[in-house]
């Protein structure tokens, strides 16, 4: 039985069991860093507070402040 489709299986069967163990290694690999970056705290990290030029841009913009209240307001930071 061990004709030319004997070799054909067994090196089949050779890179499948090698494509298997790399897969799992890539997922170990991935799960480790994930964890790393998880307890270091890099995702915690909060975005920057708006400045309050750009609150008050804001407000302008959706009509709750007038123009001169606006201009007025924009001196006082300033």
């Amino acid at each position: 039985m061990s004709g030319p489709w004997f070799w054909g299986w067994g090196i089949l069967w050779m890179v499948m069991i090698t494509a298997f163990w790399l897969l799992i290694l890539l997922v170990l690999v991935l799960a480790v860093r994930w964890l790393w970056q998880a307890g270091s705290g890099i995702r915690s990290v909060q975005p920057p507070e708006e400045s309050a030029q750009e609150i008050l841009k804001k407000r302008y913009a959706r009509g709750e402040i007038g123009k001169e209240e606006f201009e007025t307001k924009k001196r006082d930071l300033l």
